[in-house]
């Protein structure tokens, strides 16, 4: 266990030009009394770690140390090889830099552990793009990774509806959501604060040499979940009053908007539960009567509409026209 805190501690100190005792101490999950003593036992050891006194100390390495510590157990040696997406990384131009570094640490594992990567990829494969999709890589994609990767501000040509327009963006991120990929940015004044752009819409970019100081607070999944909530939300401006069996109401968050379709059940069943026949009535958020019809489609006489009436109807014309087929 010491042991193993003693490799982490070099690691984080090979990683970082200084830590303070309370950021190892955080990062190592023991008190700074621990860390002090670590610290001895290191340069004992002959690691050549450094203390700067003063509020503005910390600890670190002397000289450019570097460990040769490559003593990967075969857990950390399959996660390693896991963390790639093949086809992410062939779109974005950096599928021969991942193949480099493969091999690289493939060479530095011991002779028993270098089937790891062979081993993973036969037992994990991650596919992006939704069903009946063919995936279509956008042209524009590796310069903006490129971008992305070296804090590089970007000139940009961007179609919006049917109006190009230009933008100076500072590229913060890439995001692929059921195969198709978004960009999120900032304008270079900070002013619109974070955008998301769908890169299939890029019609020209420029990558000069001026680089941006990034924001180290932004975090990109956060900003995602959170931009994706509402966009979700955003687009749902109808509502409809639907009578659901029990298994209606099961099957109801995977023919509609998720998050919609569990808010509606649960206000449904805080508002007094399903009625005599088991059934529950829920007044649940559209896009529109026209996505509503397609999505609800799906429920067959496990859901009723109730409102609005030119939505009942359809469907129950619908219906009859599905009894005739199989009368």
């Amino acid at each position: 266990m010491r042991a193993a805190r003693l490799i982490k501690m070099v690691l984080l100190l090979q990683s970082r030009p200084s830590m303070t005792a309370a950021e190892l101490a955080g990062e190592l999950e023991v008190s700074e009394r621990t860390v002090a003593r670590d610290v001895l036992s290191l340069s004992e050891a002959g690691v050549p770690v450094y203390a700067d006194r003063g509020r503005a100390g910390g600890y670190r390495l002397v000289g450019g140390y570097r460990t040769r510590l490559t003593g990967l157990g075969r857990s950390e040696a399959e996660a390693l090889f896991l963390s790639g997406v093949p086809s992410a990384l062939r779109e974005m131009g950096l599928a021969d830099a991942a193949s480099a570094a493969r091999l690289k640490v493939c060479a530095a594992l011991v002779p028993e552990l270098r089937d790891a990567a062979a081993g993973a990829a036969q037992r994990f494969h991650l596919d992006a793009p939704a069903w009946y999709q063919e995936p279509e890589t956008p042209a524009l994609l590796p310069a903006l990774a490129g971008a992305v990767w070296d804090d590089r501000r970007i000139t940009a040509r961007y179609l919006r509806k049917d109006t190009e327009v230009q933008r100076e963006l500072e590229p913060y991120g890439l995001v692929l959501k059921a195969g198709v990929w978004y960009l999120a940015a900032r304008a270079e004044d900070g002013s619109r604060g974070y955008r998301v752009y769908r890169v299939d819409r890029f019609a020209a970019v420029d990558a000069g040499d001026a680089r941006f100081d990034r924001d180290e607070e932004f975090d990109l999944p956060a900003f995602w979940a959170e931009r994706a909530a509402e966009f979700a939300r955003s687009i749902l401006h109808e509502q409809v009053v639907l009578r659901l069996s029990p298994r209606g109401a099961l099957q109801l968050p995977y023919v509609t908007e998720r998050a919609a379709a569990r808010e509606a059940i649960a206000e449904a069943r805080a508002a007094g539960g399903p009625d005599e026949d088991g059934r529950l009535t829920v007044t649940l958020a559209v896009e529109s009567a026209e996505v509503a019809y397609a999505q609800l489609l799906a429920l067959g006489p496990e859901g009723e509409v109730l409102a609005p009436p030119g939505l009942r109807e359809r469907l129950a014309a619908a219906a009859r026209r599905t009894a005739a087929l199989y009368a």
